[in-house]
């Protein structure tokens, strides 16, 4: 779940509200139905997520949601994941605060560093506004370490 809302970045609702017949593993694309806002939006799947989703929908047959609770049929509980976060967390010895929020932001971020323009990641993200969107751009400094001033090439 959390390898999802990274490689995605999802929201921690909409990753509890997905279900089998949004992933569309024909053109390794997530439907993400009615996100903040009340809209749709696709985002990329990656094919090595894919490949966990494949193994996990094997072992766990969810009935209705990708990521059902203890009860058949129902959404995991949002405070169960955030455990499983906290447990990650300390298992790879970080001592941040980390919320789920945060992947989200790191898929942003990272994105950003490795060149995808900002209006794909604004509309990637759901983001109505550009601004909301703009907020990585004083978050990621390896962009920036990586151009070169003219005056170096004279």
């Amino acid at each position: 779940m959390l390898s999802l809302i990274y490689s995605c970045g999802l929201r921690c609702g909409e990753l509890l509200s997905l279900q089998a017949q949004h992933i569309d593993s024909k053109r390794n694309i997530i439907l993400i139905k009615n996100a903040k806002g009340k809209k749709d939006r696709i985002v990329p799947l990656s094919l090595k997520i894919l490949a966990m989703l494949r193994e996990y929908y094997q072992l766990y047959k969810p009935k209705t949601y990708l990521f059902e609770g203890q009860k058949q049929g129902e959404p995991y509980d949002a405070r169960s994941l955030q455990l499983i976060l906290k447990q990650a967390i300390a298992k790879a010895g970080i001592s941040k605060a980390v919320t789920l929020h945060w992947l989200r932001h790191s898929y942003a971020t990272h994105l950003l560093e490795s060149g995808t323009d900002l209006r794909y990641i604004q509309e990637l993200l759901g983001h109505s506004s550009s601004k909301t969107t703009e907020i990585y751009t004083h978050v990621s400094t390896k962009s920036i370490q990586q151009i070169k001033s003219p005056f170096d090439e004279l």
